[in-house]
């Protein structure tokens, strides 16, 4: 009798949104891999990504196969053009679980934005669903960048759990203890 493998996260990968410098001093990012690496049994990932002001589809995908050994067994936080790569990503592989935030559908009018390849394109939103077993997302009203309703049909295309909040703008803190109890709550959930 054949017996299908539990699949549980045992890795955590974080892709940054662009222009972040050394990642492990922007933001968030640094304080929550070390909350994430004192959890049993998981490994959290951070690296600057190459081309990091632009951070083109072209560079940012092949870097997180190859580089970065996203699979079944990894959960993606994205923030920024990091969620964009996230779910560009999991169009094409299938991985345990994304964290989206600061998510957004459109290059929002901005030539940067456009020549990043991510949205040049509609969004497959039913593969990234199947793709992935968790799908959750961070978003704020106050966003500078984002208007809502740009992060608002990410959430509804993907059906994602939505941690919506009014006063966090693009999410630039040094801490983010709501990500890690998002984590934790994936990382100890059912298969």
């Amino acid at each position: 009798m054949h017996q299908d493998k539990i699949i549980r996260p045992t890795k955590v990968v974080i892709v940054p949104g662009n222009g972040a410098g050394n990642v492990e001093h922007c933001n968030w990012y640094g304080w929550v891999k070390k909350q994430i690496n004192k959890i049993p049994e998981m490994q959290c990932l951070l690296k600057n990504m190459p081309d990091p002001m632009t951070a083109r589809e072209s560079i940012w995908v092949p870097f997180m196969e190859k580089e970065l050994h996203c699979d079944e067994e990894t959960v993606i936080i994205g923030h920024s053009s990091g969620a964009a790569a996230a779910m560009r990503y999991a169009e094409t592989h299938k991985v345990y679980g994304i964290v989206l935030v600061s998510a957004y559908v459109s290059d929002l009018k901005d030539e940067n934005e456009r020549e990043s390849g991510y949205f040049n394109r509609p969004w497959q939103w039913e593969t990234i669903q199947t793709n992935c077993r968790q799908i959750v997302q961070f978003g704020s009203t106050d966003d500078p960048f984002l208007p809502w309703s740009e992060q608002q049909q990410v959430a509804d295309g993907l059906g994602a759990e939505l941690h919506k909040y009014t006063d966090r703008g693009h999410f630039q803190n040094t801490q983010f203890h709501e990500l890690i109890n998002v984590v934790q709550k994936i990382v100890n959930g059912p298969a």
